[in-house]
């Protein structure tokens, strides 16, 4: 067997699962989860239609580079969407099959883990598959020290020189996972700099960048701060998907877009790893690229579960509005297991049947400290009546903290 596959972590879930495995339930009470980000918000109908108007899809192999009409719809929303001149859809556009999928195998693609010290640096609480692709490239993950006083935004700063001078990739989240943060113009900027000065390419994750809650803001993209910094795409791919966007989580469907040279190598890579998406699953995506109307209902019934949910959850946790995604960063009361963020989940889920996710699962420990630890992610994708059901009980609990 591959010798790094030891060096995986358990995914958060696992984790999840041990920790309540022993735990009984209150009897006669209804479990409702916060812990898995998984939209639960009905799938509009016209992608479903899209999807079996064109099952004749099935009896054909797709092309790994996807079809033109998808890559020409997903060009036109980047347009749209963040203000872009003129993209490529042949050059600068690659279908995936969802975003997590070509996080992995994009990592796969860029490290040559024969240099020495073949560094990826991540986040830090991060999305878990940076962690693994980088372990599975050969090379070593090395997590960027976050401030809580900028919602856990990434200190670039205090990452060593000698750390920037091994790094051949560099993840970003924004909006991220899990705090919601989105990355300012000024971070790009630093961001670009590094990238410029050590040769390293930046892999943006943007799967959340459709769940905001101001129409008039929408949160920035890396290609769009590209453009607004007056320089080209060269060393940036970002990544979207549908999954949150437009409710299809099931369908994995997103895409990949920026430099062009990155692409070329990515879709040889992909040719020979067998990623191809399905001719149905693709007419379903062109048909959901096309369309906002939906998009903008899905960020309303977010918005409010939030203005729901927060009035109630703000009276016994210290926890704001995120800046963007459908995550709650919450801090666990000191009262609780002296601040136990795997206790509070515990207690919570023993007593009132409501799964939220630890923050230091979420995290690794770096320079003596794992910046997750004492605070808690909850998932706001189940429908209304559950989110608040969930907060109501939350308050219960802490309410009955000593």
């Amino acid at each position: 067997m591959n010798p790094r596959l030891a060096l995986l972590q358990p995914y958060p879930f696992e984790k999840l699962r041990l920790l309540f495995s022993s735990t009984g339930l209150e009897p006669g009470t209804k479990p409702v989860s916060l812990g898995i980000g998984e939209p639960q918000h009905p799938t509009p109908e016209f992608i479903k239609k899209a999807l079996t108007d064109n099952l004749k899809g099935l009896a054909s192999y797709p092309a790994t580079a996807g079809s033109e009409a998808l890559r020409q719809a997903i060009a036109a929303w980047l347009q749209r969407r963040y203000g872009l001149g003129k993209i490529d859809a042949a050059t600068q556009v690659l279908p995936v099959n969802g975003s997590r999928e070509a996080l992995f195998a994009l990592t796969q693609t860029v490290v040559d883990p024969s240099r020495a010290g073949a560094t990826v640096v991540c986040p830090n609480p991060f999305y878990q598959i940076y962690e693994g692709a980088a372990i599975l490239a050969g090379a070593k993950a090395h997590f960027v020290p976050v401030s809580p006083a900028r919602n856990f935004a990434c200190d670039f700063s205090s990452v060593p020189e000698s750390v920037w001078r091994t790094t051949q990739l560099l993840f970003v989240c924004s909006p991220g996972n899990p705090t919601g943060a989105v990355m300012t113009l000024d971070d790009w900027r630093e961001v670009f700099a590094l990238s410029d000065k050590y040769g390293f390419i930046i892999a943006s994750d943007e799967c959340y960048s459709e769940i905001y809650f101001d129409e008039a803001h929408p949160p920035l993209g890396g290609l769009e701060a590209a453009q607004k910094l007056g320089r080209g795409f060269e060393r940036l791919v970002m990544f979207s998907s549908l999954s949150k966007r437009s409710n299809v989580p099931g369908m994995r469907s997103g895409f990949v877009a920026g430099d062009a040279t990155i692409l070329k190598q990515f879709l040889l890579y992909r040719t020979y790893h067998g990623s191809a998406m399905s001719l149905s699953v693709q007419a379903a995506s062109t048909a959901a690229w096309n369309d906002e109307a939906h998009v903008r209902e899905n960020r309303r019934l977010y918005a409010d579960k939030f203005a729901a949910v927060m009035p109630l959850l703000k009276s016994v946790l210290d926890v704001d509005w995120p800046d963007a995604a459908f995550y709650l960063w919450a801090k666990v009361p000191a009262r609780c297991a002296q601040g136990s963020d795997v206790e509070f989940a515990r207690q919570l889920y023993a007593t009132q049947a409501v799964t939220v996710l630890p923050g230091s699962y979420l995290a690794r420990e770096a320079d003596g400290t794992n910046p997750g630890t004492g605070y808690v992610r909850m998932a706001l994708v189940a429908e209304p009546a559950e989110c608040l059901e969930a907060a109501q009980r939350i308050v219960q609990f802490c309410n009955s903290l000593p």
